[in-house]
């Protein structure tokens, strides 16, 4: 995952340090290479054009995840297995980030329960698929990526732990 946000960026090290914080103190979770993964998530979704990185042929930006796997284009280079797996990386990612950072956004409609299930639903699949699709060599492994589905509930939780670390911090700071 390449981010706009250097390595040894504040914003990085502050991400870094919750997620392991929350995972290991509070999730149970001593993984250091899933806590790099979800704090170099957070890093990319930091920018909106990363969380809707995705486009279509003609360029337009895709927002729903139904149309994620039949309209993304990834250019001509991209072989189908290639695109299978990146495009269900991208949906693990962004249902990861939604349900466990912001929650509230899927509750925003009558049916946001339903919503919110069909996320965790997609999540949990997605990242199942990639790892199917990807091997050892591929960054991220494929183990990690079956990890990222075994623990996707415990990844939600963890991360909705986190965005709660980052708001007492943003408190404290203004006191």
């Amino acid at each position: 995952m390449h981010s706009r946000v250097p390595e040894n960026h504040p914003l990085r090290k502050l991400f870094r340090g919750l997620v392991e914080q929350v995972f290991m103190t509070e999730i149970g979770i001593c993984d250091p290479k899933l806590t790099d993964y979800l704090s170099g998530l957070l890093a990319e979704f930091v920018h909106m054009d990363s969380i809707y990185r995705l486009r279509t042929v003609d360029g337009r930006v895709i927002r729903e995840l139904s149309q994620a796997e039949a309209e993304a284009y990834l250019g001509p280079h991209v072989d189908n297995t290639t695109r299978r797996l990146l495009i269900n990386r991208y949906i693990g990612d962004f249902t990861l980030f939604w349900t466990g950072v912001y929650p509230e956004s899927l509750r925003s409609r009558h049916w946001a329960r339903d919503r919110l299930q069909e996320y965790l639903r997609q999540g949990r699949r997605a990242y199942g698929i990639a790892g199917e699709l990807a091997d050892a060599d591929t960054e991220p492994p494929a183990s990690l990526l079956r990890q990222l589905a075994d623990e996707f509930e415990n990844c939600v939780h963890g991360l909705h732990l986190v965005r709660e670390g980052w708001r007492e911090i943003e408190q404290h700071g203004h006191n």
